[in-house]
């Protein structure tokens, strides 16, 4: 079975390297050179382009930056072909991109149109994770197809979950993230806080760790360094998880709320503190370096 990896940064890489460590043929594609060339060093088969790549493909995987390039690679332009006219008869497409919940939608509705299966599987779990092989695939999808993918999620995570239907996967995605940006803050405003007050990193995070502050943001994410040697706190910040990528899936988030006119004002609160972090320096920093603007922004 021939796998087309498309997008091969941070996240895809490590990915497409996994899936080839399982045994897989894979061929990956990447638009910027210096990618392709890390994945060659890294002992991975390359293409000249991502069609080349997903030609007669059974399998085509895309780790991309927005749903417009999900959606015109998938079918091309007037003097291109697309990923959908190039791959196997019956290829299966899993889009690993975050994307907006309507993007995946026509995404699979145009795979369909083809003749091809398709998922929407957006990944949590950052670098490491996907380094690790431990991310958690969110998927959306028929139970036919998802059952056809779940060897190849497994090869690359530890948690897959079948949310449902078509772009139901990246529904859980932004309802995730906005939960984290949200508690992100949190963290870094007590700890400021706690700071203020003259309580300790130490002291504060031994008591919430084992409380009812408990969560993800502090415990794996602590946003001083410290507590937990791991977190980005300790590496000035250097991502993980960039500021700009959560300001986009927190865009993704607000596009979804104006869609369904929840009223979400934390999350709207969390996407301007992060439109505003990742204007500046934050955009290439951790999203958990949040806590220096706090600090800066505290009378």
């Amino acid at each position: 079975m021939k796998i087309a990896f498309l997008g091969l940064g941070h996240m895809g890489l490590p990915m497409a390297k996994n899936l080839a460590a399982s045994g897989h043929d894979v061929v990956g594609f990447d638009v910027s050179p210096a990618a392709v060339s890390a994945a060659g060093e890294a002992g991975l088969t390359t293409a000249g382009s991502g069609v080349d790549a997903a030609t007669s493909a059974d399998v085509v995987i895309t780790m991309f930056q927005t749903g417009a390039q999900v959606l015109d690679a998938y079918r091309g332009t007037a003097d291109a072909a697309g990923l959908l006219e190039v791959a196997a008869s019956t290829a299966l497409f899993i889009d690993c991109s975050t994307i907006a919940v309507d993007e995946a939608r026509a995404a699979h509705a145009l795979a369909a149109a083809a003749g091809h299966r398709s998922l929407d599987a957006p990944v949590s779990g950052g670098v490491v994770g996907a380094e690790n092989a431990t991310l958690a695939f969110m998927v959306g999808g028929s139970d036919d197809d998802f059952a056809a993918a779940e060897p190849l999620l497994q090869a690359m995570g530890r948690r897959i979950v079948h949310c449902g239907g078509p772009g139901l996967g990246q529904a859980a995605k932004v309802c995730n993230n906005m939960i984290l940006a949200v508690s992100q803050i949190a963290v870094a405003e007590a700890f400021v806080l706690g700071e203020r007050l003259g309580l300790s990193h130490q002291a504060l995070f031994d008591v919430a760790s084992n409380a009812s502050g408990q969560c993800w943001a502090l415990t794996t994410n602590c946003p001083v360094p410290g507590p937990v040697p791991t977190s980005p706190a300790n590496r000035d910040y250097l991502p993980g998880f960039a500021g700009a990528l959560m300001n986009k899936d927190l865009g993704l988030a607000e596009h979804a709320i104006d869609a369904t006119g929840v009223e979400a004002r934390m999350g709207m609160l969390a996407r301007q503190i992060y439109r505003d972090y990742a204007a500046g320096e934050g955009a290439g920093r951790d999203f958990s370096g949040i806590i220096e603007s706090i600090r800066a922004e505290s009378a």
